[in-house]
């Protein structure tokens, strides 16, 4: 899907003689995802990334077939050594207890979800269910699609605004310290350069106060669950 295993030929090239260093993902598309297909698909993976091993592989979304198959080829790959753990990408609460149920407590290892101050509505369910089970939470998007909730003259960006002159740091900055402000959550923010790289690092140095989790919760409300989980 990510330029058709560009992607992944391009990371295999810079974590070449550095493989240790990093925490390496891929995903299968729902429409490999079979028995058969997944295992292939990892493989293709591997072979474009030049490494043995990733250390988790995720389902990319539900697709049509039994998520029996595809759990059954994840755990093959993982006895074989050809990855660490297995997650899923894009799933609610019903897909979750499915897993749940097929591969027992403790699966899936990770959830891949949309999140950002904009869309918070994994709040209502999705978080709740993977906190009590020790799934992991990774947020894509952390910064939305919206940039003038960072650079516009409307309240939300002041209150951001605000709130990073007095952490010394930057609106987005803050934002990534609120998404990360619960046990389990991870975000993986784009980054286009190491100066971009270094800024998005910068949010683990501080920590938001209660009073400014607040103020950032009133101007990005969480509203009401969606019947449906958002993601894009």
């Amino acid at each position: 899907m990510y330029g058709d295993g560009a992607a992944e030929r391009l990371i295999g090239k810079a974590i070449a003689g550095r493989r240790d260093e990093v925490f390496l993902v891929s995903k299968v598309l729902p429409g490999n995802a079979s028995l058969r297909g997944t295992i292939e698909s990892c493989e293709n993976s591997l072979r474009r990334l030049n490494v043995e091993r990733l250390d988790c592989y995720l389902l990319h979304w539900r697709g049509r077939h039994p998520l029996s198959e595809t759990i059954a080829a994840f755990e093959r790959l993982k006895q074989q050594g050809k990855i660490g753990a297995w997650g899923v990408s894009n799933f609610d609460v019903a897909d979750l207890d499915e897993v749940e149920a097929i591969a027992g407590v403790g699966h899936p290892a990770c959830n891949q979800v949309l999140y950002h101050l904009e869309e918070r509505a994994i709040e209502h369910a999705v978080i709740p269910w993977c906190e009590r089970r020790g799934t992991a939470v990774v947020a894509y998007t952390p910064f939305g699609v919206n940039p003038r909730v960072f650079e516009g003259s409307t309240p939300r960006a002041q209150v951001l605004r605000e709130i990073a002159a007095a952490q010394g740091a930057t609106p987005q900055q803050v934002a990534l310290q609120f998404l990360l402000r619960r046990r389990g959550t991870f975000v993986i923010p784009k980054a286009a350069d190491g100066a971009h790289l270094a800024e998005n690092a910068g949010a683990l140095r501080f920590s938001l106060t209660e009073s400014q989790q607040k103020q950032i919760e009133t101007a990005f409300p969480l509203g009401s669950r969606p019947s449906t989980l958002p993601m894009i």
